[in-house]
């Protein structure tokens, strides 16, 4: 079995997330995609992501009617700081056998021997690397397994959809309409 993680606050999850599901599932022959959202994420420390509840929810309409994708809740569970090896070793005990992929942005590859157990995480997971429109994948990390994705990169941010919804500019054709109506409708993102 290919199992692919993606990891992330998803705050909220856009068009770009999916995109980026689609060519994972494709490219990688994945049979199933977890979308995990971090409870706080160690690569933006001091900020605070909307509520958890919230932003699963969000993922779970922007998912609907994609068989082969789902939203886990390990890391809310689990609570504090979001730690990809924690992660891992969960779905490595839930997944005995398979292969692992994890989805991971261009900029953090760089700082991948830092992260924790940085050499068990390269031995229990293969990373797959999402490109950033306009730049240049950098190069793998000594014992980490790069799988570079192909996709369709484009330059869409979750912080830029949240200012939009603030200013109550449209949101549309950025987030699935289900998410779209929903930020609008309950007031999220100050819409």
């Amino acid at each position: 079995m290919r199992i692919g993680l993606y990891g992330g606050t998803f705050d909220p999850v856009h068009l770009g997330h999916l995109l980026v599901a689609q060519a994972a599932l494709e490219e990688l022959g994945l049979d199933r995609l977890f979308f995990i959202p971090a409870t706080l994420s160690p690569f933006k420390p001091g900020s605070q992501p909307t509520e958890s509840n919230i932003r699963a929810r969000l993922l779970r309409l922007a998912l609907t009617g994609h068989t082969n994708c789902e939203v886990s809740d390990v890391e809310l569970q689990r609570g504090g700081i979001s730690y990809t090896i924690d992660t891992v070793r969960d779905f490595a005990r839930r997944f005995p056998g398979a292969s692992l992929f994890w989805l991971i942005g261009a900029d953090h590859v760089a700082a991948l021997p830092q992260w924790r157990d940085a050499d068990q995480l390269a031995q229990l997971v293969h990373f797959v690397v999402i490109p950033r429109p306009g730049e240049p994948i950098t190069s793998s990390p000594p014992r980490f397994q790069l799988h570079p994705l192909q996709g369709w990169p484009i330059k869409v941010s979750a912080s830029e959809i949240r200012a939009r919804a603030a200013a109550h500019r449209s949101i549309r054709h950025l987030v699935p309409a289900a998410v779209a109506d929903a930020i609008e409708r309950d007031h999220l993102y100050g819409a």
